[in-house]
């Protein structure tokens, strides 16, 4: 692993996870750019002592790192699914942009094969971005559904339960009434009023 790549995957980490946690203040999105733009000025001028090839690699690993990084503080920024994928496929353009120019060292076939061998490497990884991106809204819907099913299924089943108490409740009381039945003057009334206190008959 060379040194860009560590570097851009600890800066996608520090985001990723900072955009897991809550939105960026004002203050701190500011002061990120800046130390982002900081960088870039002296990563750029440090590649000013190198010739040819090694120049050109530097210059885009340079300009690779300061998009990563911006499209990561973006995605940490905003917080949400597109952000996040727009930073994955910055990575992968910003590491084949870095592998073409490594290739420009090779000639010939070899030189050929290195460009698509960068080039496959990229649409694999904005496919797994795009995938990634996909199966989250997926996920993100499911589980909307399920708390909306869940919801109605506890909805009905309180529904039930409660038509259910009635209904035993009325039969209890009709029970009871019945019983008074078998009684005469105050003993009756007694014993119906008793039922409706018992069954919440008015």
């Amino acid at each position: 692993m060379n040194k860009f790549t560590s570097i851009v995957m600890a800066a996608g980490f520090m985001f990723s996870t900072g955009a897991m946690a809550q939105t960026m203040l004002p203050r701190d999105y500011s002061a990120s750019l800046e130390r982002i733009n900081s960088e870039y000025a002296s990563d750029k001028n440090n590649c000013q002592s190198l010739a040819e090839n090694a120049k050109d690699i530097c210059l885009a690993e340079a300009k690779g790192k300061e998009k990563v990084a911006k499209a990561d503080l973006d995605a940490a920024k905003k917080n949400t699914k597109k952000a996040r994928y727009d930073a994955r496929v910055v990575k992968a353009e910003a590491d084949y942009s870095v592998a073409k120019q490594k290739c420009d060292a090779k000639a010939g076939n070899e030189k050929d094969v290195c460009v698509k061998e960068a080039k496959a490497i990229e649409v694999s990884a904005k496919a797994d971005a795009q995938a990634q991106m996909k199966i989250s809204k997926a996920n993100y819907k499911a589980n909307q559904e399920a708390a909306s099913a869940r919801k109605d299924v506890s909805e009905t089943s309180t529904h039930a339960l409660r038509n259910a108490a009635t209904d035993k409740r009325d039969a209890n009381y009709a029970v009871a009434k019945e019983k008074c039945d078998a009684l005469a003057g105050n003993a009756k009334d007694e014993c119906v009023n008793e039922a409706k206190v018992l069954y919440s008959k008015k």
